[in-house]
C-alpha cells in the first residue's frame, strides 16, 4: 500500500474527508466549480454503498465520470478494479495525476466524457478497448443524461450503471406512462435497462450543497431485452415525445400502418413502452417497402 505521507500518495482504505478534500483542493489553488456541476460526496458510507450495490471488484474494469479528487477512485482500486476516470476540470485532472499517476490499474482521460451530446469521448472508448465494464460514478448533473443513455444505446459492453444523480433525472429514468417525468428517456431505458433507486441523498451529503436532491441509482442492462437497433430507436422516440401531448396520428401521419392495439388518437406521453416499440418497427417496415418502392 502506497503511505499517505508520500506527497502523491493515496490511502486505499480510508476515504477522504471533507477536510482532506478542502486542503487538497486549496494546496492546488482550486475551488469548486459550480458550473461544470462540482458537489464532492462526503458521506463515506454512501460512497461505500455505492460500490458496494455496484458489485464490483478484483479486475472489475469501471468507468469513472467526475472523479474530482478521487475519493470514489481511491475505493474503487482498493477493490482491485481498473479504473478509467474521464475528468473535465484541468486543475483536477492535474491533481488526479499527481496523486495515482503511478498506479498501473488507473487511466485518466482529461476533458468531456461525450463528443457533442450522444459520442462518447474516443479516448474513453479506446480506453476501454472493447472490454465489459460498468460506469460507478458521482456523476455531475449535467453529464447524468445524456452519458447514460449513450452507454445504454451504443455501448452493450456497459454491463450497468450505478451513479449518484438528480433526483429528477432519477424519476425519468424510471417513470410511468401518463406522468409528468414519463418520455423518451423512460421508454429508452424500460426497453434497455432495469432500473432501481437505491436511496435518496440530501444536500448535506454533497460538498458544497447542491440545490437539488439527488438519488444513487442502478440501472442494470437486461440479458432479455428486444433485439433492435437501439440508436434508431432512441431517435424514434426524440422525434416521438417531442410533440408528446399531440396525436400521434398527427406526428406520424394518418395513413401509418398502426400495428395492433395502437390508434392514431393516442398520444405519445400514455403509450406504454411495448407500444412504442411496437410503433417504430411498424415504421421501420414502411421505411424499407418505401425504399423497395
Amino acid at each position: 500500500m502506497i503511505r499517505r505521507d508520500s506527497p502523491c500518495s493515496y490511502n486505499l482504505r480510508v476515504p477522504q474527508s471533507l477536510s482532506e478534500i478542502r486542503v487538497l483542493l486549496a494546496s492546488h489553488g482550486l475551488a469548486p466549480r459550480h458550473a461544470l456541476g462540482q458537489n464532492f460526496l462526503i458521506d463515506h458510507n454512501l460512497l461505500r454503498r455505492l460500490v458496494d450495490e455496484s458489485g464490483v471488484g478484483a479486475g472489475d474494469l469501471v468507468l469513472e465520470v467526475g472523479p474530482g479528487t478521487g475519493t470514489l477512485t481511491e475505493e474503487l482500486l482498493a477493490r482491485g478494479c481498473e479504473v478509467v476516470a474521464c475528468e473535465l476540470d484541468r486543475g483536477l485532472a492535474d491533481l488526479l495525476r499527481e496523486r495515482l499517476g503511478d498506479e498501473p490499474r488507473f487511466t485518466l482521460v482529461e476533458g468531456d466524457c461525450l463528443e457533442g451530446k450522444r459520442t462518447l469521448a474516443p479516448r474513453i472508448v479506446g480506453a476501454l478497448a472493447d472490454r465489459p465494464f460498468t460506469l460507478v460514478a458521482n456523476l455531475p448533473y449535467g453529464a447524468a443524461t445524456p452519458l447514460i443513455l449513450t452507454l445504454l444505446v451504443d455501448h452493450p459492453g456497459c454491463r450497468a450503471v450505478y451513479a449518484t444523480i438528480q433526483r429528477e433525472v432519477a424519476e425519468r429514468l424510471g417513470a410511468s406512462p401518463a406522468t409528468k417525468a414519463y418520455g423518451p428517456l423512460s421508454v429508452v431505458v424500460a426497453l434497455l435497462a432495469r432500473v432501481r433507486t437505491i436511496a435518496t441523498l440530501a444536500p448535506e451529503c454533497f460538498w458544497p450543497r447542491p440545490e437539488v436532491t439527488s438519488a444513487m441509482v442502478a440501472v442494470q442492462r437486461r440479458p432479455d431485452a428486444p433485439p433492435l437497433d437501439a440508436r434508431s430507436f432512441a431517435d424514434f422516440c426524440q422525434r416521438l415525445y417531442g410533440q408528446r401531448r399531440k396525436q400521434i396520428g398527427s406526428v406520424l401521419g394518418r395513413d401509418f400502418p398502426w400495428p395492433e392495439g395502437v390508434r392514431p388518437t393516442d398520444r405519445a406521453e400514455s403509450l406504454p413502452p411495448e407500444a412504442v416499440l411496437s410503433v417504430f418497427r411498424a415504421e421501420v417496415v414502411r421505411n424499407s417497402a418505401d425504399r423497395v418502392a
